[in-house]
């Protein structure tokens, strides 16, 4: 059987598909710092390079910013597109890193051999699996089972500036039947996740002024009004005791979990206690009655990133202060409208403000939540394929991060998403010592190459 043989294939090229992932790694592709524009140029070159040598059509597209990559290969049948992103976090802070960041090497740990470097995980390994079943394929049958189109991003990590307008200007081209999306990862270390639902994301800062300059607290202590005192009041009354969000109308249009999803998570080998543990905590915080899946993955929430205002130096000075700052984030659930949350909390504020103080809001991004259609019957063919490769029932799970791209394929190009990674939740994305588990490479290899022979089907 081809696949059989397209299996036994990508088992005896591990050690050449690891040494071309290292050559990607290595290149310092980080989209945020203009002084590494060049560096981003050539991931864009050595993916072309490496995906024309397998037979696709491959080229770069020019943007305001990064290139793109964009890719055909000929076929028939069901036509995926498959979407990563070759640019990766900045570095810093760079004494935190046991190696350098940027010269990838093979680590034993007690959990087994990871791959170490920055990209590793998020997201060059990850894209690296779907272009290695890729050439699994073409090796073995000198053809895909399926058609297939590649759409690679240089901006992923700064915001992606320039996805949305090449998306509109290309959508006839990007137009598939399904988009696969490998930049996530699964909910345990043996359990293959497809993520069916997404958060969105509401960003807002508040500034609230009371005097016109900071007051020495001696003088003015007990009579005038502080604003970090106003800010905080209004803060602490975003949550009610049972930890759900008071603004008006927050959870209008929120729904339930569909029946079949919240049987598959509460079959997860998952605990709220070991999932806390890993971060020196212990205690739910969320909503009373909500498991911590639900908490994380299908409640909306509410939290505060940052706060500050007067003195924050070393040592004492005793001020009133002027200002009083915060910044707010929401996550967002199907139903919910961002431009209602924002104006919702905008009212709130107002109405804890007291008649001498003044209160300014800047807005950083609103974007709503996706939610997949899993009758779709691509989902069920992978998730059979996934759960062939790991001995272990595929669930569908949710997503407590804002993952953009995969609402702009289904708003823009009109394809729906499917998003499976094969990431760990101690990766360490976007922190000093990045890894991505050996096995995870090599299994996720694997799991593309089924999951193409699924879609031919």
């Amino acid at each position: 059987m081809s696949l059989d043989q397209v299996l036994a294939h990508i088992d005896a090229d591990q050690d050449a598909a690891l040494e071309r992932l290292m050559a990607l790694l290595r290149i310092q592709s980080i989209s945020t710092d203009s002084a590494y524009a060049d560096q981003c140029d050539a991931a864009a070159d050595w993916l072309i390079d490496d995906l024309n040598s397998l037979g696709f059509d491959a080229s770069k597209r020019e943007t305001p910013g990064h290139p793109m990559v964009v890719a055909h290969s000929e076929g028939t049948g069901t036509h995926a597109l498959f979407y990563g992103h070759y640019d990766v976090q900045p570095i810093d802070p760079i004494e935190l890193w046991d190696n350098p960041p940027f010269e990838p090497s093979i680590e034993d740990t007690p959990n087994g051999k990871v791959i170490r470097g920055r990209g590793s995980s998020d997201d060059k390994g990850q894209l690296m699996t779907f272009v290695e079943a890729c050439r699994a394929w073409k090796a073995v049958t000198g053809s895909l089972p399926t058609k297939v189109s590649i759409l690679f991003e240089g901006e992923e990590e700064s915001g992606s500036p320039s996805l949305v307008p090449f998306m509109e200007a290309n959508k006839d081209e990007l137009k598939s039947d399904i988009t696969l999306i490998c930049d996530t990862g699964m909910i345990t270390p043996n359990t293959p996740s497809i993520v069916t639902m997404l958060r969105g994301l509401v960003g807002q800062q508040v500034t609230i002024t009371g005097p016109d300059k900071d007051l020495h607290s001696g003088f003015f202590g007990g009579l005038a009004r502080n604003p970090i005192r106003v800010m905080n009041k209004a803060l602490a009354a975003l949550h009610d005791d049972e930890g759900r969000v008071t603004l008006d109308g927050f959870y209008d249009g929120v729904q339930e979990l569909p029946q079949q999803v919240a049987d598959q998570w509460n079959s997860i080998d998952w605990s709220a206690d070991e999932f806390l543990g890993g971060v020196n905590l212990s205690v739910p915080a969320g909503e009373a009655g909500r498991s911590g899946l639900e908490q994380i993955w299908s409640r909306p929430t509410c939290d505060v990133n940052g706060i500050w205002g007067g003195y924050t130096g070393e040592g004492s000075k005793t001020v009133i202060p002027s200002q009083a700052h915060a910044k707010i984030s929401f996550r967002l659930v199907a139903g919910q409208d961002p431009l209602k949350i924002r104006e919702a909390f905008q009212a709130h504020m107002r109405a804890h403000l007291p008649e001498d103080c003044d209160v300014e809001f800047n807005d950083y991004g609103a974007g709503p939540a996706a939610s997949m259609e899993i009758d779709n019957p691509a989902f069920e063919l992978a998730r059979s394929a996934l759960t062939d490769e790991w001995n272990t029932d595929a669930v569908y799970v949710g997503c407590g991060g804002s993952i953009p791209i995969a609402g702009h394929f289904q708003d823009i190009v009109g394809t729906q998403s499917m998003l499976i990674g094969f990431g760990q939740d101690d990766d360490q994305i976007h922190s000093p010592n990045e890894k991505y588990d050996l096995r995870s490479f090599h299994k996720g290899i694997r799991s593309w190459a089924r999951i193409l022979a699924a879609l031919a089907d």
